[in-house]
C-alpha cells in the first residue's frame, strides 16, 4: 500500500503547521501508560485547506471522530493538491472538503489510496458579477469581459486593465481560471489577482458597501450568496472536449498548452481519506464514511468564520450544538 503508516504512530513531529486538537500528556503520564498496558490516543490527521467551510469541516469532522472514537484529531494546513498527495504518502489522513471535476487528475493519480465518501455536496464555480457591475456596464457574461470599455469599469489603479480576483495561490482552482482567462482571451483586458479569500471578501464587501462594480472568482456552497447580491455570469455549457489541462510540474509551458473554452462541470465536494484507515482505524473509517453535509450547512459554516469572525473551532463547536439530532442521525 502506498505510503502505509503503522497504527499508533506519532507523526506530529514531522508535519509542521500542526495544531493539536487536545492538550497532550506529560512525557511521564505517556510513559506510565506505556508501562501499564494503557493505550495511548491514536492521532488522526486532519488537512486544513485555504477557504472557510473546508477550515469549520474539518474541525466538525475532528469532534465528531473524537467524540464517536476516541481519538485525538490533528490539524495541519496544507495546499488543495498538497494534502491530496500528503493522504497518499502517508502523512495525512483526512480531506474535509475534496472538489470535483478540480482534483480529478490527482484522485486518479492516488488511485486506491485515498477513499472518497459517497455522500456529495453540489457545487458551482464561475465568474461572479456585483450588482452595481451588472447595472452600470451592463456585462452579463464572462465573455464580456473582454471588452475594453466593460473591463475598463473594474480598472482601480488606472494602468489600462481591469482587476478580477481568480483565487488564493494555493487552490488549483486558481490555475484553473488562468486557463480559463487566456481562453476566453480576457487575459488581455484584465489583472488577475491571486490573493487570500477573506481579503478578496472584504473588498466585495467594500465594493458592495459603496455600490462600486467588481468582479470575482465565486463558487458555491459559499456565504457571499447569501451576504450579498452577486450574479454568476453567463458562459457555454460545459464541453469535455473544449477542456485539456497541463500540469505546472509536467510542463513548464503549461498555461500555453491548456485550455478551457467553456464552463465549469457541476462541482461536488467530498470529504476523502486514507484507504488505510479501513484496516488501521475501521471505526474512523466508518464515520467518515457516514459524515453528511447539506449546502447550506458549508455555507453557514463559511459565514460563521467570514462575517461573524468566529474561529474554526468556534465555529464547529456551534454547529455540532445545534445539530445534534443530525448527527445523531448519522449514526442510526
Amino acid at each position: 500500500m502506498i505510503g502505509a503508516a503503522q497504527p499508533n504512530r506519532s507523526r506530529a513531529r514531522r508535519l509542521g503547521s500542526v495544531v493539536a486538537g487536545s492538550v497532550r500528556l506529560p512525557l511521564l503520564a505517556l510513559l506510565l501508560a506505556g508501562s501499564t498496558g494503557m493505550a495511548a490516543a491514536q492521532d488522526v490527521v486532519i488537512g486544513l485547506t485555504a477557504w472557510p467551510s473546508a477550515k469549520v469541516s474539518a474541525y466538525v469532522i475532528g469532534q465528531v471522530l473524537a467524540e464517536r472514537t476516541g481519538v485525538t484529531p490533528v490539524y495541519v494546513e496544507r495546499g488543495s493538491v498538497g494534502l491530496l498527495t500528503s493522504i497518499v504518502q502517508g502523512d495525512m489522513d483526512v480531506y474535509p472538503e475534496l472538489w470535483s471535476p478540480n482534483l480529478d487528475a490527482a484522485i486518479d493519480r492516488a488511485g486506491a489510496a485515498v477513499t472518497i465518501s459517497p455522500h456529495a455536496v453540489t457545487g458551482r464555480q464561475g465568474i461572479c458579477a456585483t450588482r452595481a457591475a451588472v447595472d452600470q456596464t451592463g456585462i452579463k457574461a464572462v465573455s464580456d469581459l473582454t471588452n475594453p470599455d466593460i473591463a475598463a469599469a473594474f480598472d482601480s489603479d488606472d494602468d489600462g486593465r481591469g482587476e478580477l480576483w481568480i483565487g488564493d495561490v494555493s487552490w488549483f482552482s486558481t490555475q484553473v481560471e488562468q486557463v480559463r482567462a487566456r481562453s476566453a482571451g480576457y487575459d488581455k483586458t484584465m489583472q488577475l489577482l491571486q490573493m487570500p479569500e477573506d481579503l478578496a471578501m472584504a473588498a466585495v464587501d467594500a465594493s458592495v458597501a459603496l455600490a462600486q462594480p467588481m468582479v470575482f472568482y465565486c463558487y458555491s456552497p459559499h456565504h457571499v450568496f447569501v451576504l450579498h447580491d452577486v450574479v454568476m455570469l453567463a458562459e457555454p455549457a460545459f464541453d469535455a472536449a473544449a477542456w485539456q489541462l497541463v500540469a505546472p510540474a509536467e510542463d513548464a509551458n503549461w498555461l500555453q498548452h491548456s485550455r478551457a473554452g467553456t464552463a465549469w462541470d457541476v462541482s461536488s465536494l467530498s470529504i476523502a481519506f486514507a484507504t488505510r484507515l479501513n484496516s488501521e482505524l475501521p471505526a474512523v473509517a466508518d464515520v467518515l464514511d457516514r459524515i453528511q453535509f447539506e449546502p447550506e450547512d458549508l455555507a453557514g459554516m463559511s459565514y460563521a468564520l467570514q462575517v461573524e469572525r468566529k474561529s474554526p473551532e468556534d465555529a464547529a463547536r456551534e454547529w455540532l450544538a445545534a445539530h445534534r439530532d443530525r448527527m445523531d442521525g448519522w449514526f442510526e
